[in-house]
């Protein structure tokens, strides 16, 4: 049986953010990631403008700024027949006016590095969290096991859980959710980039609804189906996938072989939910395990990150003075951005994609975009408005005092 003040379970975005500015706290703090490195495949690659400031903050901005990236800041689609910008962020009042996209792992090994100049905090790969230790209604700490197989306990003033929708924790923890029904599924799958190709662009094609973020050397691509479509559209040529694309974007008309085995492409399953209560005396769970977003603005992660922030600045104080931690008041703080992002993607499902997969199935020979994007597309003021709430989010959590070091501008 071993002891930490504080157990973060999950090494993902929000765990090791939450680990870095706790350590930094000077809160004993350990995290645990079932894995033995963070090279998988991510696909939440993006990098928000208030995730890019928080980064400043805490004197990681030169750092960050070396790695491997491509900055987006426009989105365009098929509006009257052509591609036109449907949204950009060269003007919206945030210090970084792009979306950074970076591979995850190289995200995570920069805070680890950050991480473990604390000497208060301690990173233990291979590790996987197997259920909670509970003490009465309290939860005490966890039971774990490691890739050798080897058992143990951590037990914990704190455990929170940051492992992501399907969390070990919150289930163990029989904390009950809310949930909706999303109309999509996605398709995710790579196609390599040509010098000639389009710079630093989201593309959206309406016809088979497809997402092309650029990658620097390949693109990443997203196609939105309905919801248990997977198993019958798998039935078609697999070559039909980019040959679809390249009606609309002909520059893709040379990599129409490119994917050959339907292996290639990946199925993420689109699940929404929140739960009633983030918190069980002892435990608390924050990004996905509190509330699993739809990939619809790619706000998961910066959301996730948000709650981190917010939960260190109330609980350092506490965990450092043996006090009870106050972890109502962290579900207070990220409540309303949380409540108002979900209905802003649960009415982009409504307004945008149902519309654009019915267009797919009942006139597939027709490219245009939705009536709700080609309005946007006329009122630049208004169309503002969702992009702004995507970049900067709602609530944006700055670094605490305890965790910030000298920025340093990129």
């Amino acid at each position: 049986m071993e002891y930490s003040t504080c157990s973060v379970v999950g090494g993902g975005p929000a765990g090791m953010f939450l680990g870095l500015l706790l350590a930094r706290a000077g809160v004993r703090v350990t995290v645990l990631e079932k894995h033995g490195d963070f090279l998988r495949d991510f696909r939440g690659d993006t990098v928000h403008p208030t995730t890019l400031e928080l980064l400043d903050e805490l004197g990681l901005g030169a750092e960050f700024g070396r790695l491997p990236q491509r900055h987006v800041s426009e989105v365009k689609g098929p509006i009257n027949g052509r591609m036109q910008t449907l949204a950009t962020m060269k003007h919206l009042p945030v210090r970084h006016r792009y979306i950074a996209m970076v591979p995850q792992w190289d995200l995570l090994n920069l805070l680890a590095r950050a991480a473990e100049r604390e000497p208060s905090f301690e990173l233990r790969m291979n590790t996987e969290a197997t259920g909670v230790i509970r003490e009465g209604e309290r939860i005490a700490g966890i039971t774990y096991r490691t890739k050798s197989g080897a058992t143990g306990e951590i037990r914990a003033e704190l455990t929170v859980a940051c492992d992501g929708r399907f969390s070990v924790l919150r289930a163990a923890a029989e904390l009950p959710s809310r949930s909706w029904t999303a109309p999509f599924d996605v398709w995710w799958f790579a196609l390599p980039r040509n010098d000639s190709d389009p710079v630093g662009d989201v593309q959206i094609t309406a016809r088979m609804v497809a997402v092309l973020a650029d990658r620097g050397d390949y693109w990443q691509c997203a196609i939105i189906i309905p919801k248990g479509a997977d198993p019958q559209l798998r039935q078609r040529p697999v070559t039909d996938v980019v040959a679809t694309m390249a009606r609309v974007l002909p520059w893709l008309g040379d990599r129409i072989d490119v994917v050959r085995d339907w292996d290639d492409i990946k199925l993420l399953e689109v699940h929404m939910d929140r739960l009633h209560r983030w918190y069980r005396e002892g435990l608390l769970c924050l990004g996905d395990a509190a509330h699993a977003m739809s990939p619809m603005g790619g706000v998961g992660i910066n959301l996730a990150v948000q709650d981190a922030v917010a939960a260190a600045r109330i609980l350092a104080p506490q965990l450092l003075s043996g006090t009870a931690p106050d972890l109502a008041a962290v579900q207070r703080r990220r409540l309303l951005p949380t409540v108002l992002m979900q209905r802003m993607q649960r009415a982009m499902h409504a307004k945008v994609v149902e519309p654009a997969l019915s267009n797919a199935v009942e006139r597939p020979d027709i490219e245009q975009a939705p009536l709700t994007l080609r309005i946007l597309c006329r009122l630049p003021g208004i169309r503002a408005i969702p992009l702004f709430l995507v970049a900067r989010g709602i609530r944006p959590e700055h670094a605490p005092d305890f965790a910030r070091r000298t920025p340093v501008s990129r």
